[in-house]
């Protein structure tokens, strides 16, 4: 299995941008996926998760009302959308896929890890 996260960059407080995942050598429409970040010095920290049909989502409290998730199996790929970008939210952010039916919020329960991207918000 193979993830290849994009659409990261340096943004100001406020701008938008839409990170995409592309997955590749899986069954990606049968894998709940996931984002998640990581900041200097922190732990990695859960963003937002969508189930295999996209039906059910879940968003962390931070970034909810901002962020948004989304997915579209047929071109194997999972957006997170991101809206009013604020310091808070620079880390590397990275993709990760999970076979099963559930939204999981929990790192150690994905399977497969995309390299990530770097997302800077400079105020």
């Amino acid at each position: 299995v193979q993830l290849q996260a994009s659409g990261g960059g340096l943004v100001q407080a406020g701008d938008s941008l839409r990170l995409s995942c592309a997955a590749s050598a899986c069954p990606f429409s049968q894998s709940a996926m996931g984002w998640f970040r990581q900041a200097p010095g922190k732990e990695r920290e859960f963003v937002a998760a969508i189930s295999r049909s996209g039906g059910a989502t879940s968003t962390a409290d931070s970034v909810k009302g901002r962020f948004t998730i989304s997915r579209d199996n047929a071109k194997n790929t999972v957006y997170l959308q991101m809206n009013s970008l604020k310091p808070d939210d620079t880390a590397v952010y990275y993709c990760a896929a999970r076979a099963g039916l559930v939204v999981v919020t929990s790192p150690r329960q994905y399977d497969y890890w995309g390299q990530g991207t770097q997302v800077t918000v400079s105020s």
